[in-house]
């Protein structure tokens, strides 16, 4: 193999770019690792708070009871009122 004489730096450019491609490579993994695990988390997350919702759901009180115990309570007072004067 001969050197070119206008070039004779060819190799070291190309081990430099190589260099210079491998840092870029590294980075971009090291990024969607981050990314990755930011997936993970915010998965894990999504999954807690479903639970804590639905742990929720279950314990609420449906409208239609509260209105009939606030109706009932209303008689209550409504026939205490009326009874008592």
């Amino acid at each position: 193999m001969t050197t070119d004489p206008e070039h004779p730096v060819v190799p070291e450019e190309l081990a430099e770019l190589r260099r210079l491609f491998e840092v870029g490579l590294t980075r971009v993994d090291g990024r969607l690792a981050l990314l990755a695990h930011r997936d993970d988390q915010n998965a894990k997350d999504q999954d807690e708070l479903s639970a804590r919702v639905s742990a929720l759901e279950r314990t609420r009180w449906p409208v239609p009871t509260v209105a009939a115990l606030a109706a009932v309570g209303a008689l209550a007072v409504t026939l205490w009122q009326a009874l008592g004067r």
